[in-house]
């Protein structure tokens, strides 16, 4: 099996120096945080690059981001996938919010020692933010049409992307179920058509629209 950091270079080989160097530096950051603020379990630390940032990751083989566009990460809790998303595509501002203090703290000052100037974090619930952004990203923080409630009114009608302005959230297998319930655009990506590596198997990413 590749090692972290090559599994990132194999799937995105068009990475610069600069964000192979921010990627790179992921780890040691997340396990000093991690010692002080306990936001990641220890298995899945061990698994950062597979479990948190190619999962996350896993957005930009289904959209490119184009510059200008606003991005907000609903419940980031560590910065996924909100943090790797934004070394990726460094003129892309994302908005990055969790209601738990201690998390933010984090994601900032990784944020900082990233040297990412494309990154606002706050600590603050969806229902606090009334501004619209081009798509809200988030990891599973609940069901979708609950999801759909919180966040439809942060989504600028208008578009800048190849696709619709939208949600792009990150799921498992429950998402079979939860998406024949919504009555809008809607598209389902299988995960594991990007990354074959066997976590991403029940891994799902739900694309809505027209909400």
């Amino acid at each position: 099996m590749l090692k972290a950091m090559e599994l990132i270079i194999k799937y995105f080989p068009q990475l610069n120096a600069n964000q192979i160097h921010q990627f790179e530096q992921l780890q040691p950051l997340y396990n000093e945080w991690n010692e002080k603020i306990n936001i990641i379990s220890r298995q899945d630390i061990q698994n950062l690059y597979l479990h948190h940032v190619l999962h996350s990751l896993s957005i930009a083989r289904l959209i490119q981001f184009h510059k200008g566009t606003t991005v907000m990460d609903v419940g980031t809790g560590g910065g996924f996938p909100g943090l790797p998303l934004a070394i990726m595509f460094p003129l892309t501002d994302f908005y990055l919010i969790d209601s738990t203090g201690k998390k933010i703290k984090v994601v900032n000052e990784i944020t900082k020692s990233l040297g990412l100037t494309n990154v606002v974090a706050e600590q603050k619930r969806v229902e606090e933010v009334h501004h619209t952004f081009d798509f809200i990203i988030s990891r599973a923080v609940t069901n979708l049409t609950d999801f759909i409630s919180l966040t439809k009114k942060n989504i600028s009608p208008d578009s800048s992307n190849n696709i619709t302005n939208g949600i792009l959230y990150l799921k498992g297998d429950d998402a079979l179920k939860e998406i024949k319930k919504i009555h809008a655009g809607k598209f389902m990506f299988d995960i594991s058509q990007y990354f074959p590596e066997e976590y991403f198997l029940t891994k799902k990413i739900v694309y809505l629209y027209n909400l």
